[in-house]
């Protein structure tokens, strides 16, 4: 059970880890088209829009800032194949069909164990209704003949 837990904190460290690469990746996507300059790939097709300066980078910044988001996104991807090597192998088909089998049979075990709790409760529930009636008749009949007795 220990392990099982183990495994699970794994599990949810790799999915943060993959939200936090998926982060990097917008935030780079982001940059890198915000921080651009327009430039011309082709000589057919000419540049038809300027940005201000104060809204892209020069080159050198721009390059700079380009291989550190390659950086962070290379440390981030070894990060998640770490935390992927470290989960255990997938157990056998056999043996998964053997555990859930297990686990189905425990969980009906369970259920008829509940299902029988509920019946003594509803059961008890009846005897004490009937027992709690029948004070209450016995309790009517007896002020009853009190004020009979009173009354003559």
């Amino acid at each position: 059970m220990l392990q099982d837990l183990s495994h699970m904190d794994r599990i949810t460290q790799l999915q943060d880890e993959i939200q936090r690469i998926l982060v990097i990746m917008s935030s780079s996507i982001s940059y890198l088209t915000n921080r651009s300059n327009f430039l011309q790939v082709s000589e057919e097709i000419p540049i038809t829009k300027q940005r201000n300066p104060d809204k892209f980078d020069s080159p050198e910044l721009f390059e700079a800032n380009k291989r550190e988001l390659v950086d962070d996104l290379i440390m981030k991807a070894k990060q998640i194949e770490v935390l992927i090597q470290s989960l255990p192998a997938p157990e056998p088909e056999e043996q998964q069909a053997k555990r859930l089998q297990e686990l189905e049979n425990e969980m009906t075990t369970a259920n008829q164990e509940y299902t029988q709790a509920v019946e003594r409760a509803k059961n008890l529930h009846g005897q004490f209704s009937e027992l709690l009636r029948t004070m209450l008749d016995a309790a009517d009949i007896e002020a009853s003949l009190l004020s009979k007795q009173r009354s003559t």
